[in-house]
């Protein structure tokens, strides 16, 4: 008898999207969500909606801070237009 696949956390996939396109040397997605129950863009779930992601990566060699966080940003834009309402960079 087969189960029913659980559809893949939001987490895992930031982690799979941001090691595709930013080939990280180091990474880490840690859902926050549950930690702003009650805050603006929270849903009923306690997940999905506010990430903390810690990474670094070789595109980022000369880059300034800003310019780094766009390349984060862009690679998740289609998560934000689906409902992430919070991501939180940590540039390592």
């Amino acid at each position: 008898m087969n189960s029913p696949q659980q559809p893949m956390p939001l987490s895992a996939r930031i982690h799979a999207r941001l090691s595709e396109r930013l080939q990280p040397t180091a990474l880490r997605v840690v859902d926050e969500s549950a930690s702003h129950a009650g805050h603006v863009g929270a849903n009923d779930s306690g997940q999905g909606t506010h990430m903390r992601v810690s990474i670094a990566s070789p595109l980022f060699a000369g880059l300034g801070r800003v310019q780094r966080h766009r390349l984060v940003y862009d690679a998740l834009q289609d998560f934000i237009d689906q409902g992430l309402h919070a991501l939180a960079i940590e540039l390592i």
